[in-house]
């Protein structure tokens, strides 16, 4: 298959369960996708959902929901550039750069859709409790049933929210094209495979048990290369962009509000940026700029900007690579700007991510999320009468706080023991950080409603 044919697959506009998605000039399907996102709740709770300074007083510091909108604003430019480009060179009919830029725009929006409360510590705080509590030990779970609860991914979370729990009534949830969800998905492939699988696609997970049908309708529309027949496929190369743009908000901008909050000393934060932005920067405007804040806001454009045309220089300088697979590593990494990039990671692990108001709060998380999970698991499986547990006047009451989108059919905890712990994660993972804590003092009794 050409390029050309294989780009037009890629681009693919077919909704999942709904089929193919007419758009108009004015609003083609990617551009809906990118609202019908915007609108859904599990996008709106980002607004106090944790990105890197948990709970944070500051009116400044970023949540993941401005991370989430930056980085689309970021991904949809990066996609522009490389789109006009592609369609250059293998004379795309019927697709303008602007749909390479609106997929990308959309996927970045909902990639941190997934994440529980308290950030990366929430997903360790799930996947720990999972492992520690025997429950798992109950049932006859698949070796991959169980994988999905003790590797828990916010991505794999992320793919479930946006295909079946927003708007649960319709097949494929939110219905978005194929083309949005398969960029969206930077690890195409379940908690467990026969064989490792190398590269940067395959560090993680991207999707759950409970949703690799879905997933594989989305692969077989898109046309994405297999890996492992039926369990495992390539990256989109689209997945390329978005991984980009996340990683270019969350690297420089994090860095921002760390100087911001006093974390990082102004002058580091200026050097490391400036070294990003290299030769791009405008030596007299930078000299006319005398407050910190807006010397550092001025490095942070001009370094996003140069990360932007390393990133589409090395995608287009790869196409072919990556179009077939061979080619599985960060496009940043294998930039000009890969060294700079590396010294800002160096300081972010370094004094950014262990904060101690951070590591204080995180460390907190897993208190309130261990909880939580055992708490409401406890009451689902007394419920379904699973043997060695009964139902208490407590596990009544707190199945009646469950909400019933996260019950089986008549409002009981669902027959399928997987499907119904799932569901319990689902609940605990989509809380909002505040709505966790404040859920974790009423239930402990530490406050009571008066």
């Amino acid at each position: 298959m050409g390029k050309k044919k294989i780009w037009e697959k890629l681009l693919s506009s077919e909704r999942l369960g709904a089929g193919k998605a007419p758009g108009t000039a004015e609003r083609t399907a990617f551009q809906q996708d990118y609202d019908r996102i915007v609108f859904t709740s599990a996008f709106r709770r980002l607004k106090d959902k944790t990105q890197v300074f948990p709970l944070s007083k500051s009116d400044y510091v970023r949540t993941r929901l401005t991370h989430s909108l930056e980085a689309s604003c970021v991904g949809r430019s990066l996609g522009a550039v490389v789109g006009r480009e592609i369609i250059a060179r293998h004379g795309l009919k019927d697709v303008e750069s602007g749909d390479f830029g609106a997929i990308v725009a959309a996927a970045c929006l909902a990639h941190d859709i997934g994440n529980p409360p308290f950030g990366h510590a929430g997903e360790d705080a799930i996947r720990e409790w999972f492992r520690s509590s025997g429950l798992l030990e109950r049932h006859a779970f698949s070796p991959a049933q169980r994988a999905d609860f003790e590797k828990y991914e916010g991505n794999a979370q992320g793919f479930r929210i946006v295909s079946r729990l927003q708007s649960p009534a319709n097949p494929g949830g939110l219905q978005l094209t194929s083309a949005v969800l398969a960029t969206f998905t930077k690890y195409p492939r379940p908690s467990t495979v026969d064989v490792d699988l190398p590269g940067k696609s395959g560090k993680k997970f991207g999707f759950f048990q409970h949703d690799a049908d879905n997933f594989a309708r989305v692969a077989r529309s898109t046309g994405l290369v297999e890996r492992l027949p039926g369990q495992a496929w390539r990256r989109h190369p689209l997945a390329f962009l978005v991984e980009v743009a996340d990683d270019t908000c969350y690297l420089i901008v994090d860095m921002e509000d760390a100087a911001r909050l006093g974390f990082v000393p102004y002058r580091d934060a200026e050097c490391l940026l400036a070294d990003l932005a290299g030769n791009t920067i405008n030596g007299g405007r930078l000299e006319r700029l005398h407050d910190p804040k807006e010397r550092l806001e001025y490095l942070r454009a001009k370094a996003i900007g140069r990360l932007l045309e390393s990133a589409a220089g090395v995608f287009l300088e790869n196409e072919a690579a990556i179009l077939d697979g061979s080619f599985d590593d960060e496009l940043l990494a294998a930039s000009p700007v890969g060294v700079p990039l590396q010294a800002v990671l160096k300081m972010a692990k370094e004094t950014i991510y262990t904060a101690r108001p951070a590591l204080e709060i995180e460390t907190a998380g897993f208190e309130v999320l261990g909880a939580l999970l055992g708490l409401f698991t406890n009451a689902v499986e007394a419920a379904a009468r699973v043997p060695g547990t009964r139902v208490t006047t407590r596990e009544r009451m707190l199945l009646k706080l469950l909400p019933t989108q996260f019950l089986g059919h008549g409002g009981q905890p669902d027959a399928d023991p997987y499907v119904r712990l799932l569901q319990v994660a689902d609940f605990v993972a989509g809380m909002t950080d505040s709505y966790a804590v404040d859920m974790y003092r009423k239930l402990k009794g530490y406050d009571l409603p008066t």
